[in-house]
């Protein structure tokens, strides 16, 4: 495991009792570096949506929690936020929601000559998840091929 699986791993494990404690949903933590500039970022949800109340209550008890452990050894930037629209699909229970739904991805690698898809998620496994797509097929892919997997957002 990397340092950057071991950090995410082990916010999460402390995290977790803050977001159940407070009827939330853990939808992702994310160890990241941008610019020069390192970020923990962890996205919560609730049913009718994550407001800014809940982000400050989260974050003042993560950061507390983060501070006593003090095991990232780098300077970062803490943010707690909404996962906002196009949710990302990361885990199994993401899968598992999006059933039926219209989903769209963007693959590492192209694919038949594209690399944006989008279809109606009717099944996964481990590794590899099938959607039916705008002619009615269905295609299945490989999760490790994919750039990002989220939820479709309809305007």
């Amino acid at each position: 495991m990397g340092r950057r699986d071991e950090y995410e791993s082990r916010a999460e494990k402390l995290i977790l009792p803050i977001i159940e404690e407070n009827g939330f949903e853990l939808v992702d933590v994310e160890y990241v570096k941008e610019g020069s500039d390192w970020y923990l970022r962890a996205y919560i949800d609730k049913p009718g949506g994550i407001n800014i109340n809940d982000c400050e209550l989260v974050s003042r008890a993560f950061s507390d929690r983060l501070d006593e452990e003090d095991f990232i050894e780098d300077a970062y930037i803490l943010e707690v936020s909404s996962p906002g629209l196009g949710r990302p699909i990361k885990k199994q229970k993401d899968f598992k929601r999006n059933l039926g739904k219209e989903i769209e991805f963007k693959s590492y690698k192209s694919i038949n000559g594209k690399k944006e898809f989008s279809g109606v998620l009717e099944q996964f496994d481990e590794e590899t998840f099938t959607v039916r797509t705008d002619n009615g097929e269905p295609a299945v892919y490989k999760i490790k091929d994919m750039a990002i997997i989220k939820e479709a957002v309809e305007w």
